[in-house]
């Protein structure tokens, strides 16, 4: 049986490949339920501290949701559809995005439909120069539906995305830099270590203080800056109560290399 998503583990990073490259690695519902369950485990892993995730072959990140089996869920019936295509796709981006450890897209080629989304929902992301976007779902009738409509709103300005929505364009991988969609555009053949050097610079520093941060950003994205301001407080509180904060404070004063646990 194929796996659709393949597992490797690099150090302390873990590597995520969606794995259907016959269908551009289009995000079916068997891969939306296992890229959940692989994140639960890497969630429980503590030899774990940052995820990668990428495409399998050089044609395609993900073309986004599979058509044909959300046109057999949409022809049984409404409810069917916004459960299993809608509500899995949303549940399976939410969970990228308020991942307590750092996850990093690296866009290998087209990033259509959900793949933009994924793109959109992790915390970082690197593009190849070949990578491709697109928000191409107005073309088969309906709106985003994993997110598309509300994280590129806030990533690129609701004009910017607007005219990308309602078009449906492809775009390049510079113009998704320009957007602030992606945090580097890099040579095709440098891509994936472009990203594990990513991970690694933010492995350097104690995993609960960016796991910290993480949740103040995500959650304060969708505040009042009071509100935000309070969560941010509330994650400080939570950080200098750990043996990581005295840890950085003792290896700073002693110009030295701060050695973290995760405590």
């Amino acid at each position: 049986m194929q796996t659709n998503i393949l597992f490797e583990q690099k150090d302390r990073v873990a590597i995520l490949t969606l794995n259907r490259p016959e269908k551009l690695n289009a995000l079916n519902y068997k891969t939306n339920d296992q890229m959940l369950a692989l994140l639960d485990e890497i969630e429980q892993n503590r030899g774990i501290g940052a995820v990668v995730i990428t495409g399998a072959g050089d044609r395609a990140f993900s073309a986004g949701g599979d058509i044909h089996e959300f046109t057999e869920s949409i022809k049984e019936d409404v409810e069917v559809a916004v459960r299993e295509f809608c509500k899995r796709g949303q549940t399976m981006t939410a969970r990228l995005e308020a991942f307590p450890k750092p996850i990093i897209a690296a866009v290998n080629g087209v990033a259509f439909g959900g793949g933009c989304e994924i793109t959109e929902a992790v915390h970082l992301a690197v593009a190849s120069e070949e990578a491709v976007f697109a928000k191409p779902e107005i073309n088969i009738g309906i709106p985003p539906t994993f997110g598309g409509t509300q994280r590129l709103s806030r990533l690129a300005g609701r004009k910017r995305a607007l005219e990308l929505l309602l078009t449906g364009d492809t775009f390049s991988a510079q113009r998704a830099y320009e957007l602030g969609l992606v945090n580097k555009v890099v040579p095709h053949n440098e891509l994936l270590p472009a990203a594990i050097d990513l991970a690694d610079r933010v492995l350097r520093h104690s995993p609960l203080a960016a796991s910290r941060i993480i949740s103040a950003v995500t959650r304060g994205l969708n505040t009042t800056i009071e509100e935000g301001l309070l969560i941010e407080r509330e994650q400080f509180a939570r950080m200098a109560a750990t043996k990581d904060v005295i840890e950085g404070l003792d290896a700073w004063i002693a110009r030295r290399t701060p050695i973290y646990k995760g405590a």
